[in-house]
């Protein structure tokens, strides 16, 4: 995959609005734990950058997914991982399967909005029974005449304190648990309040990506019209394994500037700190150890754009995305990690932009299924694990 002009105009633009209305404000959102949502996401909009990939008809550029990826790349520069992560569940996790297989009228009412930066969406997966094992979730939709009454719990949703909408996992059947899920359109906020039976149950206060907000959800007999689903019911499963494989991608090209970053804030320091009548710099461990960072990221990088580029092309990279996600939350331990170590106690101090990156990239390898699930896939793949019975 190649970057063209194109690319690198989203790119210069994007990290333009970071410097002059993102970095300035990140400590300060930190420091709140969230940061103004409806705001960031507006200013996104209106320069046409959270619909990269949507449909033109409702308000998206139509490009293909290669510059989902440079945006996401280039979010690297933002000095958190709290607002990237958030505005990535606003482009490509709680909205593709939306885009594809929505109805007209949730596209207009949900995703033109979502596109412009009106409107805040969130995805509700992870349940506090059910993170990983997508198919344990036990929120239940039960029909009522036109509507769907849904009843449950949703955890660690990214957004959801400021969310207008979620895009929800949800029970609609008592089939096996691959083919009696959907995904149905839930409004969380009329004119700005909750909606009736929708509860934030909890602000979830975590040891990084501060100036994100994560909630815990109560829904109690929330009433949503049966219209609100996407595509077929029973299929929300399939659906949602489709949003992975771009939530797997985004994941990965986010890392990649961030931890470049993090290797070049470290060579600069380690060029300044004079130890034992030397620089730090000079210390053959040091310098073996930086170069051994930037192959593995370069690495990343070659393995996310080689995906990308069979994606563009309308291939399956389950695989490969897999793989990517895999690496990227490694990487995002031991870079900050490493690095950390080579600034010593300045690196131990909270205000520390090595130590912010260390707290912060822990989640990756947690959040959009764990290391160990991404392992059990490819060893599925591979053909060395069985696969469940149908």
């Amino acid at each position: 995959m190649q970057f063209t002009h194109e690319h690198r105009e989203v790119q210069k633009t994007l990290k333009r609005y970071i410097d002059e209305h993102i970095n300035p404000h990140v400590d300060e959102w930190e420091k709140a734990e969230i940061f103004p949502a409806h705001e960031v996401f507006k200013g996104l909009g209106d320069l046409g950058l959270l619909g990269l990939t949507k449909p033109e008809a409702h308000g998206g550029a139509g490009l293909d997914y290669s510059y989902s990826m440079a945006m996401a790349e280039t979010l690297g520069h933002i000095a958190c991982g709290g607002v990237p992560m958030a505005i990535g569940v606003q482009t490509d996790m709680a909205t593709p399967a939306l885009a594809r297989f929505g109805s007209e009228e949730l596209k207009r009412d949900f995703l033109a909005p979502a596109i412009a930066g009106d409107m805040v969406g969130c995805i509700g997966v992870s349940e506090p029974g059910a993170g990983s094992d997508v198919a344990a979730i036990k929120s239940m939709a039960r029909k009522d005449g036109d509507d769907y009454v849904i009843s449950g719990q949703k955890m660690w949703i990214t957004n959801s304190l400021q969310a207008d909408w979620m895009c929800m996992l949800v029970n609609t059947g008592d089939g096996p648990a691959h083919k009696n899920k959907s995904l149905v359109m839930v409004p969380m906020r009329e004119n700005g309040k909750l909606v009736k039976g929708i509860e934030v149950a909890q602000k979830i206060k975590k040891i990084g990506m501060n100036s994100s907000d994560t909630g815990l959800i109560y829904f109690d007999e929330v009433r949503v019209p049966q219209s609100n689903r996407i595509g077929q019911e029973g299929a929300g499963f399939i659906y949602q394994m489709q949003q992975f494989q771009e939530e797997r991608l985004w994941c990965a090209a986010s890392t990649l500037q961030s931890l470049t970053n993090c290797i070049e804030w470290t060579v600069e320091w380690a060029q300044e700190r004079k130890l034992f009548g030397a620089s730090l710099a000079d210390q053959q461990w040091v310098q073996f150890k930086l170069a051994e960072l930037k192959t593995e990221v370069e690495s990343l990088r070659a393995l996310t754009y080689l995906a990308v580029e069979h994606y563009v092309a309308g291939e399956d990279v389950t695989e490969w995305a897999t793989m990517a996600k895999l690496k990227a939350g490694r990487l995002n331990r031991i870079v900050p990690d490493t690095c950390l170590q080579f600034w010593g106690g300045m690196g131990f101090t909270w205000e520390n932009k090595v130590s912010r990156m260390y707290r912060d990239g822990r989640l990756a390898s947690i959040g959009g299924g764990a290391d160990e699930v991404m392992l059990g896939i490819l060893s599925k793949i591979m053909g060395i694990a069985k696969r469940p019975a149908k």
